[in-house]
């Protein structure tokens, strides 16, 4: 009898194998022949895989809670592997440690790369390595789940168990429309951003990339010098402007589309964001306008970084480790915050903050006067104090797993800052760090176990922790807990 748990994860792959038949029409339209086997071969051995599970007889389907994470867990492990495949088969990638390491940092939209010359790669692999970004983005187990309604059993505790931040909901009655609503949306925002990165003098292909990357907020670029090889100041708006859209809760889009326009500027979340975002820009802008020449050229710069650091892409228009002390310090700061939660954005997520800087404000007030009555309110809602605890634990736990990181950086070589600002932009999902591991260096030349474990890293982030550690618990423990789905 197929195990009910492969049974699922074959039909994962097989929606994610889909994803290989555009960077193999590529490879094939390009004279890339080489390439392409890398890419037919998984593809068909994902297929044939879960149609033999289909026809297998299945086994009972009911989804506990604790079996959820270790799914969602098992899933992201098993894509991260299938999508190194046709990486390490292309021959592009020196070992398959490398392959992995560049597949799991697409899918978790990381952006941190082991390739040095990216321009040198065949358009089929450069495709797919932006590709994960978006597939990762909004989430393949969503993906599944909108496409598969033989996943929405226990689905959305799965959706639960893969999306960002503390509060999750549907945005629907049903979850399979719930991700298929989100879906749409997000598709036409790429194919929008696509569209207008073509008007503004990109190739058809390098927009297509870079659409996958901004709104999958991963970094991925075509060219070694990321957006900035392009030179223009549009492009550098458009992808600032796409960086920030793809940061926001999507269901407040949603919302939007749906005649709820207040709930979208009523967000707590949304409104603090705007903020920390306004701020940063506002600082880094006065700071930098007399070494870039104009304010003009400092908003402009300082916009797209802050954009990319505090969304977790990771794109580069510039070397921000050459700048003042104080913008680098703006942005250093921005690693502890990211996007809102419901985003493809990393990070400890802006709703977090929210709530603790209520809880604060609260304390001050209960010292002041000690028999008022106060409540915290998240989008006019009170009564949200059940979330501090959840939200101080996590807290706690990103920055144990950060300091752990760190310190296996500084046990492979790295230096002080390299080793924390590394750790940050590793379970923060954002891509480049500072000193010697900043926005023009690559994680190549790094030790063979160290990237392992940035790889571990990394997928924690992601999937906010507590499932991938949950995952990784049972299996030390080897009580997998997965006989029931």
């Amino acid at each position: 009898m197929v195990i009910p748990l492969l049974r699922v994860l074959s039909y994962l792959l097989s929606i994610v194998g889909m994803a290989l038949l555009p960077p193999l029409a590529t490879a094939l339209a390009c004279g890339e022949r080489g390439c392409a086997v890398s890419f037919a071969a998984p593809l068909l051995a994902s297929w044939a895989v879960a149609l033999a599970c289909r026809m297998a007889r299945g086994g009972e389907r009911t989804l506990e809670a604790g079996n959820a994470f270790a799914v969602v867990g098992s899933a992201w492990v098993a894509v991260g592997f299938f999508g190194a495949v046709p990486l390490w088969m292309s021959g592009a990638f020196s070992s398959f440690a490398d392959a992995v390491f560049e597949s799991v940092s697409g899918f978790s939209t990381t952006g941190a790369s082991v390739i040095g010359d990216v321009e040198s790669l065949p358009k089929c692999i450069n495709l797919w390595r932006c590709e994960t970004h978006w597939l990762g983005g909004m989430g393949v187990i969503a993906l599944a789940v909108a496409l598969m309604p033989i996943l929405g059993i226990g689905g959305f505790r799965l959706i639960k168990a893969e999306t960002s931040g503390p509060e999750k909901g549907k945005v629907t009655s049903r979850i399979t429309d719930t991700a298929k609503a989100l879906w749409l949306i997000y598709f036409a925002l790429t194919a929008l951003q696509t569209v207008l990165l073509r008007i503004a003098g990109m190739s058809w292909f390098d927009a297509v990339c870079h659409a996958f990357s901004t709104l999958g907020t991963g970094g991925f670029s075509t060219r070694n010098a990321s957006i900035g090889a392009f030179g223009s100041a549009s492009i550098d708006w458009i992808c600032t402007l796409f960086m920030l859209v793809a940061s926001v809760n999507f269901a407040l889009y949603y919302r939007l589309l749906t005649g709820r326009a207040e709930e979208f500027f009523r967000d707590s979340e949304f409104r603090a964001f705007v903020c920390i975002v306004a701020a940063s820009i506002a600082v880094g802008t006065c700071v930098e306008a007399v070494d870039l020449g104009s304010v003009s050229s400092a908003l402009r710069y300082v916009a797209f970084q802050v954009s990319s650091v505090v969304s977790t892409t990771g794109f580069m228009t510039a070397d921000y480790a050459a700048w003042r002390p104080a913008v680098q310090i703006v942005l250093f700061s921005l690693f502890f915050v990211g996007g809102c939660s419901g985003s493809t954005a990393g990070g400890i997520k802006v709703v977090r903050w929210t709530i603790l800087a209520k809880q604060l404000s609260n304390e001050f007030r209960r010292l002041l006067h000690p028999h008022e009555v106060v409540t915290i309110r998240l989008n006019g809602i009170p009564g949200r104090e059940t979330f501090v605890p959840s939200v101080a634990a996590f807290i706690f736990v990103y920055l144990m797993l950060v300091l752990t990181t760190a310190f296996a950086g500084a046990l492979a070589g790295l230096g002080l800052l390299e080793s924390v600002s590394v750790a940050l932009s590793m379970v923060g999902n954002i891509g480049p760090a500072f000193g010697g591991m900043g926005p023009t260096a690559n994680y190549g030349a790094l030790p063979c176990a160290l990237k392992w474990w940035y790889a571990f890293a990394m997928l924690a982030g992601r999937l906010e922790l507590y499932t991938i550690l949950i995952l990784a618990g049972n299996v030390i423990r080897r009580k997998p807990h997965l006989t029931r789905l």
